[in-house]
């Protein structure tokens, strides 16, 4: 019984964690397609062959999905934990294209803020896994 309670005390953290994260992912996808539109379109690399607000709606479209899938595919949750880690990686060079490029959205209107948030990508790949124990369900 000692170590049912543990087990069931110890997932309790990841899986608020991965319900916030997935509420968190679907509102910024909802976000893409509505209010912040012209935001993301800031973080649009050059070399993507895509329209920007293609390549919006369509990132956006993604992370709904992601959201949804990390709050409601309790069985599958490792699995969409490395999808998301990899969505979070993919989009990197977007953030690396707003720095580098100078370009203003969601309040970044310095180089330092943009590279600063360039520090929180990896903390939100980590987040992805540990809240969805892929981790661990790998090995």
């Amino acid at each position: 019984m000692t170590s049912r309670r543990r087990t069931s005390r110890s997932t309790k953290p990841r899986t608020v964690v991965r319900i916030l994260l997935g509420a968190a992912m679907t509102w910024a996808g909802i976000s893409h397609l509505t209010v912040a539109r012209q935001e993301f379109r800031a973080q649009v690399p050059e070399f993507v062959p895509l329209d920007p607000d293609v390549t919006v709606l369509a990132s956006g479209i993604a992370e709904i999905s992601l959201g949804a899938a990390l709050v409601l595919l309790v069985r599958r949750q490792a699995t969409v934990g490395w999808v998301a880690a990899v969505f979070f990686t993919a989009i990197f060079p977007g953030n690396i294209a707003q720095w580098m490029h100078h370009r203003d959205g969601f309040g970044l209107d310095t180089d330092t803020k943009r590279f600063v948030r360039l520090l929180f990508q990896p903390v939100l790949i980590a987040v992805a896994l540990w809240a969805t124990n892929a981790l661990r369900k790998r090995r």
